[in-house]
C-alpha cells in the first residue's frame, strides 16, 4: 500500500535506504521536494553516483539494466534518478521496472518519479517497486490541509505567524502550493525574527499583487501586450533595476530559442521541465507564435538593453525594453520593434 508523505519523510529519517522507490502524484511541488529529500538523504549516505534517466517516446529502457550492471570507479554506491512525466512507462518500460525489482543491484538505489498519477497509472511494475520499497502517493492538498502545510512551511524557515495570518495566505493563494511556498520564503525574509500577523500579511500580498517581473514575462508569452507593458510602466514607477530583471527574461527567451530549434518541439519542450504546469500552455502559445529567428532575434535585442543599461551603448534602455516585451507578445511585429 503506497504510504503518504509524512511516513516517507520518517522512513527517509532512520536506517538505510530501500532499494527502489517511486514517487509519484500531480502535485508537482510535493513530488520534486520529496524527491529532493531522497536524493539529500542518499548523499549523506554515500550513494556519490547518480544517473538521470527522462523517459520521453523511444526511450531505450536497455539503459536502466546497463546502468544497473556497470561499476562505476569512483562511487561505490549509485542512485539511479528516473523520470517519468506521464507515469506511464508501457509495456517494454513495465517489463524492465518488474526484471529490475526481481533482482535489484547491490549498492544501488532506484528513484522513478511521476508527475501524472492516479490509481489508474498502477501496474505490475510500480507492485514490483512496493514489493522491495516503497511507494510514495502525493495528492493534491485538500482545503482544510492547506494551513497546517503552510504553517509547517513556515515553521521550517523560522517564521512565526497567527492562526489568522496563515488562514488568509491560504485563501489567496487558491491551492497553488507553489505560490504558497514563493510568498513563505519572501516572508521569511521580510520578517525574520517576529511573529506575523493578519495586517503584515496583509501589506505583503499588496506589494506581491502589483508588479513584478514573473507576470511582465507571462503577460508577454500570453500576447497581451497591453498588460505587459502596463506592468513595465508599473516596474519602471516603482524603481526597479533593469539589469536584474532582463536575467529571469533571458532565461525564458533561451528557452523558446532551445525549443524552436528543435527537431520535435513537443519532446524539447517536456525536456525542460515547465513548472508550474499551467505555464506550459504559454510556452507553447509563444513557441506556436515566434519561430527560432524570431527568439534569437529577441535575445539579440536583450544584449542590446544590457550594454545600453550598463553605459555600454547608446539610446534609452527602458525604451528598448518595453521593445522587447512588445516583441515578445507580438512576433509578428516584431520586425518592425527591434529592427
Amino acid at each position: 500500500m503506497a504510504i503518504g508523505l509524512p511516513a516517507f519523510r520518517k522512513q527517509l529519517a532512520t536506517g538505510e535506504l530501500a532499494p527502489a522507490y517511486l514517487l509519484a502524484g500531480a502535485e508537482h511541488l510535493l513530488v520534486i521536494e520529496a524527491a529532493d529529500a531522497l536524493r539529500a538523504r542518499a548523499r549523506e549516505l554515500g550513494y556519490a553516483e547518480r544517473v538521470v534517466f527522462d523517459v520521453e517516446t523511444h526511450f531505450d529502457w536497455n539503459q536502466l539494466s546497463d546502468s544497473g550492471r556497470s561499476m562505476s570507479l569512483f562511487a561505490s554506491r549509485k542512485l539511479i534518478d528516473l523520470r517519468l512525466p506521464t507515469g506511464r512507462p508501457g509495456k517494454d518500460g513495465s517489463a524492465a521496472l518488474v526484471a529490475w525489482c526481481e533482482s535489484p543491484p547491490p549498492d544501488t538505489v532506484l528513484l522513478v518519479s511521476a508527475h501524472d498519477w492516479s490509481r489508474k497509472h498502477e501496474g505490475a511494475w510500480s507492485a514490483a517497486i512496493e514489493r522491495i520499497g516503497q511507494v510514495v502517493a502525493l495528492w493534491p492538498l485538500k482545503p482544510e490541509e492547506l494551513p497546517g502545510w503552510i504553517g509547517a512551511r513556515m515553521a521550517s524557515r523560522g517564521l512565526e505567524a497567527t492562526p489568522d495570518a496563515i488562514a488568509l495566505l491560504a485563501s489567496r493563494i487558491e491551492g497553488n502550493l507553489l505560490a504558497a511556498a514563493q510568498e513563505v520564503d519572501k516572508l521569511a525574509l521580510l520578517h525574520a525574527g517576529s511573529r506575523l500577523d493578519v495586517e503584515a500579511l496583509e501589506a505583503s500580498v499588496a506589494d506581491d499583487a502589483r508588479y513584478d517581473v514573473f507576470r511582465l514575462t507571462d503577460a508577454a508569452l500570453g500576447g497581451d501586450a497591453g498588460r505587459a507593458l502596463h506592468i513595465v510602466a508599473g516596474l519602471r514607477a516603482e524603481g526597479e533595476e533593469l539589469i536584474p530583471m532582463l536575467g529571469w527574461l533571458l532565461i525564458q527567451l533561451r528557452m523558446l530559442a532551445r525549443i524552436s530549434a528543435a527537431p520535435n518541439a513537443d519532446a524539447a519542450l517536456r525536456s525542460e521541465r515547465i513548472w508550474p504546469a499551467a505555464r506550459e500552455s504559454l510556452i507553447r502559445r509563444a513557441v506556436k507564435a515566434g519561430d527560432r529567428g524570431h527568439w534569437e532575434a529577441c535575445l539579440q535585442q536583450a544584449g542590446r538593453i544590457d550594454r545600453i543599461a550598463k553605459g555600454r551603448g547608446d539610446g534609452d534602455a527602458w525604451r528598448e525594453f518595453e521593445r522587447l516585451i512588445a516583441a515578445i507578445a507580438a512576433p509578428r511585429r516584431a520586425a518592425a520593434l527591434i529592427a
